[in-house]
């Protein structure tokens, strides 16, 4: 008894780690964005293409389902949880074409041929965290039947969304967007989002810490992705700068016209 009463003491603060730690992704969200674009809209001044305000909807939105999802679990209603899964897939479907969108818009966007050859480097920051993210949700849909494997990658595809953001962190602290040239402001260049990344990364540390003392070892879901997502950050700046980028780029915002 002694050894199934610990059973299920692990099992509980397993559901609420999961909680716990999709509400702390919720706050760097929160945080990251209400002061640089939620604020900024409520005082109209947030002047975007109508599907920008689509794609952030669709991202905070995200954030919220993985609340949901995982406070269902912890108290009980796993029923209720798996019912709710298909607006999950759907949400990231959307996510992930949203953010090809965005690019060939903001690509498009610019008259500046340097702007535009930023922004086409820049790109591959959305992209490649969108292929991340899509790549794990499509590995957690399929080992949806293994909670203890879904539960992981749903949570690492969450964490891989962060380095926006923490990027937006940075933004505030800097004082905001810097000045418009010829009206234009310039794309930010591809190494600023080395720290917001790597800090991203960091906060994997949690749940590995807490797999640790929980199982006695770090699970593979977590080992694994840490991994890519350090090796995605690492090569960042490098696969921006490829001619191949460039003309992929090229290819995207030839789809917005």
């Amino acid at each position: 008894m002694t050894a199934i009463n610990a059973a299920d003491s692990v099992g509980d603060r397993s559901r609420w780690f999961y909680a716990w730690m999709a509400m702390a992704c919720l706050a760097i969200a929160v945080v990251g964005f209400v002061p640089t674009y939620f604020v900024p809209l409520t005082r109209g001044a947030a002047f975007s293409p109508p599907f920008q305000h689509i794609h952030g909807l669709l991202f905070f939105g995200w954030m919220i389902f993985f609340c949901t999802q995982t406070w269902l679990v912890a108290t009980g209603r796993a029923q209720a949880h798996r019912d709710w899964g298909m607006l999950g897939v759907a949400l990231a479907t959307a996510m992930v074409a949203s953010v090809f969108v965005i690019v060939g818009i903001r690509i498009n966007a610019y008259a500046n041929p340097e702007f535009a050859a930023g922004m086409r480097a820049f790109s591959w920051v959305q992209v490649s965290g969108m292929i991340f993210f899509g790549s794990v949700v499509a590995l957690a849909i399929a080992n949806v039947k293994k909670p203890d494997i879904h539960k992981r990658l749903m949570l690492l595809a969450t964490i891989g969304l962060l380095d926006a953001p923490i990027a937006r962190w940075f933004l505030v602290a800097m004082g905001g967007l810097p000045p418009a040239v010829n009206g234009e402001i310039p794309p930010p260049p591809v190494f600023v989002d080395l720290i917001p990344g790597a800090l991203s990364v960091m906060f994997l540390l949690v749940p590995i810490i807490f797999d640790w003392r929980t199982r006695g070892r770090p699970h593979p879901v977590y080992m694994i992705g840490a991994g890519v997502l350090v090796a995605k950050y690492a090569t960042l700046v490098q696969v921006s700068q490829l001619a191949a980028w460039d003309s992929a780029a090229r290819w995207i915002a030839g789809l917005g016209g």
